[in-house]
């Protein structure tokens, strides 16, 4: 990779900066002025912006550190042991006049950094899968396969890095299908099925897990993946102290006519030619605590949502963890699924 595709101006909005981090797949920006490097912005300084509901056309000088940490060319040596001392994602090399020559990212695999969740995952895996159909016909959702494994194999071997070894699956529709396709396969971890015996939706299937999770434990349909740090998104959970927090995914929609703002008047106020809106979206992943389990009624449809918005009306601390628009893949209908594996097969 060049050193220019880590560099940015600083007069790039926080949006702009947001495109280019997913189109590096990197966790840090170094921010430049005038051609010369003056500050850093990572994927956290972002993503503390938008919690406080800092706007996404706002300028990155506002939210960039301006008193970054860098090494000189004769220093380069150092500089694993430096990443590691200041818990820092990157390091730019400087000569002596200041300009960058080169950039040391953290590697976790060259590092050695060890990961561990203490959580269980539940997977909501007992629907129709009624978007996917024809597919749907055939096999289960969790079953259809984004290149040589399932949906839901794909899922999961996204916890093992994290040592996660306890996996709930919410079963109904063809779920002889699904327990015989786990239990057939080589694995290091455990599946334990929840029978639905009818339909429940994504929220009151949690009940049937009452007395088997005590600890807070993270919940995700069986459609999507999300690419990011489970162990941050779990430990934001934790230092803010909620209830439940929703996975949100930023969403770029551009759309393709020019649109028309009509006054009280009944003239055209102004007209906008193919506008593009950014907004925040539900990815269907959660950090929930074992509470709104032992609350929920017994046998009782309902969908997650649903349940968050009953705690946010008594009161209760529901949080959000964004992340980027590349960071969630979603097979929820047909265009979508093929956009999954066309991915997948690209990052392998």
């Amino acid at each position: 990779m060049d050193v220019k595709d880590l560099l940015i101006d600083e007069n790039f909005t926080v949006l702009e900066s947001m495109r280019v981090l997913d189109r590096v797949s990197k966790k840090i920006l170094f921010v430049e002025r005038e051609g010369k490097f003056v500050a850093t912005i990572t994927n956290g300084d972002i993503r503390r912006w938008i919690l406080r509901k800092g706007s996404l056309d706002e300028k990155v000088s506002k939210i960039a550190n301006y008193q970054p940490k860098y090494l000189l060319e004769s220093e380069k040596a150092m500089a694993r042991e430096y990443m590691k001392k200041n818990f820092i994602e990157g390091i730019p090399i400087l000569d002596d006049n200041k300009d960058i020559v080169s950039i040391v990212l953290w590697n976790d695999e060259e590092f050695g950094v060890k990961r561990s969740l203490d959580t269980q995952v539940v997977i909501m895996a007992g629907g129709l899968g009624t978007r996917l159909y024809p597919y749907t016909k055939i096999l289960p959702k969790p079953l259809i396969p984004i290149g040589e494994i399932p949906i839901v194999e794909h899922i999961i071997n996204r916890f093992l890095p994290y040592e996660v070894s306890q996996f709930f699956l919410i079963v109904n529709h063809k779920k002889n299908m699904i327990k015989a396709y786990f239990n057939e396969i080589k694995k290091n971890y455990e599946v334990n099925y929840i029978d639905e015996d009818i339909p429940l939706g994504t929220g009151g299937g949690l009940s049937l897990l009452k007395g088997k999770i005590s600890e807070t434990f993270i919940l995700s349909n069986c459609d999507i993946l999300i690419d990011e740090d489970y162990e941050k998104i779990y430990n934001h959970h934790k230092s803010e102290g909620n209830l439940i927090t929703m996975v949100c995914s930023l969403k770029n929609v551009r759309i393709p006519y020019g649109v028309v703002e009509i006054s009280e008047t009944g003239q055209i106020e102004n007209i906008k030619e193919k506008p593009e809106f950014s907004f925040f979206t539900n990815t269907g992943m959660y950090i929930v605590e074992p509470q709104v389990i032992e609350e929920l009624e017994q046998d009782t449809v309902i969908g997650f949502p649903d349940i968050i918005e009953k705690y946010k009306e008594k009161g209760a601390k529901i949080g959000v963890f964004p992340i980027s628009e590349n960071s969630w893949l979603d097979m929820g209908q047909l265009d979508e699924m093929e956009e999954m594996r066309r991915r997948l097969e690209r990052d392998e």
